[in-house]
């Protein structure tokens, strides 16, 4: 009386029918990038003279604004004169 009725095919059709999608286009392989040990000393050396550089341009900027503030020190106290 209570019993739930089945249909009668033993499988029911799929709502959504499975479809085969396409493969994912095959990607080229990255090209090797190799670093050999020349290139990284030529980078480091190179890095290491644009800083040593950089600090003598900057060593003589700073003793030529000391030396304009003496000569200007100079010529001021002549002028008082």
């Amino acid at each position: 009386m209570f019993l739930p009725k089945y249909p009668d095919s033993p499988t029911p059709s799929p709502a959504h029918p499975h479809t085969v999608t396409d493969q994912a286009p095959a990607r080229r392989p990255v090209p090797q990038v190799s670093v050999s040990t020349g290139a990284v000393a030529a980078v480091l050396v190179g890095g290491v003279m644009l800083t040593a550089l950089l600090a003598a341009v900057a060593v003589t900027a700073v003793s030529v604004a000391v030396a304009a503030v003496v000569l200007r020190s100079l010529l001021r106290d002549q002028h008082r004169r």
